[in-house]
């Protein structure tokens, strides 16, 4: 598997890593480079009196190094992709050393392992007692959660900025005990409140009310539709059997990446593209998961078209997906915007939405004609007919969005909710520009 620089710079864990990995993709700091059709290795030159042993499963793209270092994949791993990618010339064909073969053979013999466990048939009796188990878990874990929201509201929100690390992170390791995975991300989020910033409450009661509403949603989860049920069990934690799911007929379209952005959470890596149907109109979220260090299956660059195969996941407002084939294609010469053309539009958009689905994730949007200004020494983006909407803060690109729109009005994706938004790209001379 040969990777671009662009995708070998995605694994990076942090900015630092990827300087050093371009410092280190330099034959000079090699004293041997070696490859294979199932590996990448190299020694490489460090402050000891050995050098580090630095190598690359290129099969499922994953690495190992005798470095201290704590971070995954880390510089000699990238440097080494680096080199590779920009002078496979250097990397003579040869058998593996014992260091590379025995960690293949590991890695080999746990996949094998898991290909087993796969293959074994199903127990349906144990699989009904294992889900029967989890559900009174999860129940009795709600009990507690309801109690503990219900405490926070007779005692007020005023001492909360006071409450120490471990009044959230007890309540959320609970909620794992309680394989509620969902709801322990929800409390989290809690957690996460920027207490210091004025206003503050407005934003942790309306996560505060929508961990409620799931939890209570719950509770009486079988007089919903399957649709606003299946909204329910995702938001706790329940997954969804996304084989099954791919036997579904999907919705096909030519796609636009509307951005991208990528966290770490709990050791994975998160990454959420967001696409939106030149025909249809529609909005989707594609997620990837990942452990750091590996490539994922698919790569979207924001700002490219895909011609895809879209499957939703159910719920009463279809928003994941699953993308079951794909291929790029050219820009198209014009595209027809489904936009909202004023902010109280959106506006009116997202309460449909809400009253469909109370506890959704937020979702992108195009408005039609969108200009940033400066109001009250904060930037906001202004609509057509003198409307306002704050852009969020730590948005990084408004100088890139006053430089393309030279202060006049564009078409415009946005991503938020209700008063705060942040630019994904703007359509400037009819081509997508991301914002980053």
């Amino acid at each position: 598997m040969q990777l671009t620089e662009d995708q070998i710079f995605s694994l990076a864990p942090d900015e630092a890593s990827k300087k050093a990995g371009r410092d280190l993709a330099t034959p000079a700091k090699w004293v041997s480079l070696g490859v294979s059709a199932q590996a990448l290795w190299g020694e490489c030159k460090g402050s000891g009196s050995k050098p580090y042993q630095t190598q690359v499963d290129l099969t499922n793209v994953a690495f190992k190094c005798s470095c201290p270092s704590r971070k995954f994949p880390c510089k000699h791993g990238l440097g080494l992709l680096l080199l590779n990618s920009r002078q496979p010339g250097l990397f003579q064909t040869a058998n593996m050393p014992g260091w590379v073969s025995d960690w293949l053979s590991k890695r080999s013999e746990k996949e094998e392992k898991k290909a087993e466990k796969a293959e074994k048939p199903v127990d349906e009796n144990a699989l009904a007692k294992r889900q029967q188990a989890r559900e009174q878990k999860v129940n009795a874990g709600i009990q507690e959660l309801l109690m503990w929201i219900k405490d926070i509201v007779r005692n007020g929100i005023i001492s909360l900025p006071e409450k120490g690390a471990a009044f959230w992170e007890n309540m959320a390791r609970r909620m794992v005990d309680a394989q509620a995975p969902g709801l322990a991300a929800m409390v989290r989020q809690l957690a996460a409140t920027p207490f210091w910033n004025e206003g503050w409450q407005s934003s942790f009661m309306d996560n505060l009310l929508q961990i409620y509403l799931v939890t209570e949603g719950y509770q009486h989860i079988g007089n919903m539709n399957p649709d606003l049920q299946a909204d329910i069990r995702a938001a706790i934690g329940f997954t969804v059997n996304q084989d099954e799911l791919r036997q579904q007929e999907g919705i096909h379209d030519n796609w636009l990446v509307l951005g991208k952005e990528v966290r770490e959470e709990q050791q994975l890596s998160v990454e959420e593209n967001w696409l939106y149907g030149i025909q249809s109109g529609q909005y989707a979220l594609f997620l990837q998961f990942s452990a750091r260090g590996q490539v994922n299956q698919v790569s979207l660059m924001p700002g490219s078209y895909i011609k895809a195969e879209l499957v939703y996941f159910p719920s009463a407002v279809p928003y994941r997906c699953l993308i079951k084939n794909h291929t790029v294609i050219n820009p198209p010469q014009s595209v027809a915007h489904r936009a909202c053309t004023t902010w109280p539009q959106v506006a009116e958009y997202e309460a449909m939405l809400n009253t469909k689905l109370p506890f959704g994730n937020t979702m992108p949007i195009v408005v039609a004609d969108l200009k940033p200004v400066q109001f009250q020494k904060q930037w906001w983006l202004q609509d057509n007919q003198g409307y306002l909407c704050k852009i969020a803060d730590g948005f990084k690109s408004i100088y890139k969005l006053l430089a393309l729109s030279g202060g006049e009005a564009l078409p415009m994706a946005v991503i938020g909710k209700e008063n705060v938004y942040r630019p994904l790209g703007v359509w400037y001379q009819n081509t997508y520009q991301f914002l980053g």
